[in-house]
């Protein structure tokens, strides 16, 4: 069976809400490429959101797109 390969974008932005959730920092974004970087952002800021709205853990995980890491 053939593996799809990954949509970058989606991993970022899973990543970046992660990061966002857990209270990480917007600047300790690893990545360079400006579309994914901007996803990463985006789903920073969400995570940032649903961590002061108390939506922490699992319950946020809701939120995130069906990609495997």
């Amino acid at each position: 069976m053939k593996r799809q390969k990954r949509d970058m974008t989606a991993r970022a932005y899973k990543r970046g809400y992660m990061a966002g959730l857990s209270g990480k920092s917007k600047d300790m974004c690893p990545i360079d490429k400006q579309e994914a970087r901007q996803e990463w952002l985006t789903g920073w800021r969400e995570g940032r959101e649903d961590n002061w709205n108390g939506m922490t853990g699992v319950s946020g995980i809701h939120k995130l797109p069906n990609v495997t890491a």
